[in-house]
């Protein structure tokens, strides 16, 4: 059989391959799942030709940490801060999510990832702890397996009670059953307590747990007033964290302790919006920046905030810029570099790749790479004339000019319209899942 050929023809190509460049015209040969061509004028007789004029071709956007199984609480909680008596701690960790059955996980990741592919995010991170059961585990996959996107599984244990002795016979089951080849669009991550959470001990044997199977580490550090304990210094002495560790927020971490994040060769993912508006503390883009890091971007929790990465990249590059002109008005010299759109755009893409462990597959659109791509509309009055095509994805476009969206070369949105969902049916097991979750805690919706 032969591999099916696809030219996306005659749109705006951004790479974001420095080494190849963009193109003001160009096009995209896809072969199989795969990038084979990017250039002006590429010819290929035998392929679907798709026509991509008034449109910016690019790599799908990377979300590193979206907590997936909270997709049928979206807005639920948008004015309350992570700690306290009225919290997200309080009410999503410890009220709704007891109440969570199998399915309901199911359908939390199934809503959230077709928001996630229709927001034109190709690749996601589900910081997945709600591991209950190990049905609430395959109800979760089963999801991310039917959405059709790439997806790094992060195994983790739910907030509201104490671990098991069986939860990491739990994990490796998952991991042979789920997880037995690297060749295919998910992949497997843990999602650990993390040192402000756990004891030495327990840090020890989930990092050597994830190892055993060959799977990343991800974890929540510099959590507001939980980050002020020194403990990311603590555990890190002990030699746990490397390149296959990613770090969640920092947001109150010391100087020190994020000196040895990136010292280790570790990876950060930022989530601006919560972090800025829940209370995590205050956004620490300039201290990575300053050492070297650039981070990933991350939506977090749609309790509270919207599932897109165009704000994502707005918010971090706004307070960035903000913090940096108060000190120059207030008369400081030799500032740091202003973050520019093309950074942050490779902050949403290329970094994102880097930070889930898949940059040898995407976060850029070259040759040889997974065919993970979306076409951005321009002619929309939201963004024409385009004069600046990266200043007008970052700072002009919203989900509403994402038009199509490939991922490992098959389409799974086109013409704006999302491929092969029944929308109805998703959109009432969602309000069926939503109101036996709140029914089951006693939780009371917000009212107008």
């Amino acid at each position: 059989m032969s591999t099916k050929r696809t030219l996306i023809k005659n749109g705006c190509v951004l790479t974001l391959d420095r080494s190849i460049g963009n193109f003001t015209q160009g096009d995209v040969l896809i072969e199989g799942t795969k990038i084979a061509q990017v250039g002006p004028n590429l010819e290929a007789g035998d392929a679907e030709i798709i026509d991509a004029a008034n449109t910016i071709v690019m790599p799908g956007f990377i979300d590193t940490h979206r907590h997936l199984w909270e997709g049928i609480l979206r807005n639920i909680g948008v004015d309350v801060p992570l700690e306290g008596e009225i919290s997200y701690l309080a009410f999503v960790l410890n009220t709704l999510a007891p109440a969570y059955r199998a399915q309901d996980v199911y359908v939390g990741n199934l809503v959230s990832t077709l928001g996630a592919i229709d927001a034109g995010i190709t690749t996601v991170l589900d910081w997945s702890h709600i591991q209950t059961t190990p049905e609430h585990t395959d109800g979760a996959i089963r999801a991310l397996q039917e959405s059709g996107m790439r997806a790094v599984f992060a195994y983790g244990l739910p907030w509201f009670e104490a671990p098991k002795p069986e939860h990491p016979d739990w994990f490796r089951r998952a991991a042979k059953q789920y997880f037995s080849s690297k060749d295919q669009l998910l992949t497997l991550g843990l999602a650990a307590f993390g040192p402000e959470f756990n004891s030495l001990e327990g840090n020890q044997a989930d990092w050597a747990l994830a190892r055993e199977c060959d799977a990343r580490i991800t974890a929540h550090v510099g959590v507001g007033t939980f980050g002020k304990h020194g403990k990311v210094g603590e555990v890190g002495k002990a030699g746990l964290y490397g390149p296959d560790t990613t770090f969640i927020h920092c947001t109150t971490l010391s100087d020190d302790e994020i000196q040895m994040i990136v010292d280790t060769g570790s990876t950060v993912t930022l989530s601006s919006p919560v972090e800025m508006m829940m209370g995590h503390g205050m956004v620490p883009t300039q201290k990575f920046l300053d050492r070297g890091l650039r981070p990933s971007l991350s939506v977090d929790v749609e309790t509270n905030v919207p599932n897109d990465m165009f704000t994502q990249m707005r918010s971090i590059i706004s307070l960035q810029r903000a913090l940096l002109f108060e000190r120059k008005l207030a008369g400081e010299e030799n500032l740091p570099e202003f973050l520019n759109a093309r950074d942050v755009l490779e902050f949403a893409t290329i970094e994102g790749a880097r930070a889930n462990g898949l940059e040898h597959k995407v976060g850029t659109l070259t040759p040889g790479k997974e065919a993970d791509i979306i076409m951005l509309r321009t002619d929309r009055v939201n963004v024409f004339p385009i004069n600046d095509p990266i200043g007008a994805v970052v700072w002009g476009m919203d989900t509403g000019n994402v038009d199509s969206v490939f991922v490992a070369g098959k389409a799974l949105k086109r013409n704006g319209q999302l491929l092969g969902v029944d929308l109805d049916r998703v959109r009432k097991m969602a309000y069926e899942s939503r109101d036996y979750v709140v029914a089951k805690s006693g939780f009371k919706l917000p009212t107008i």
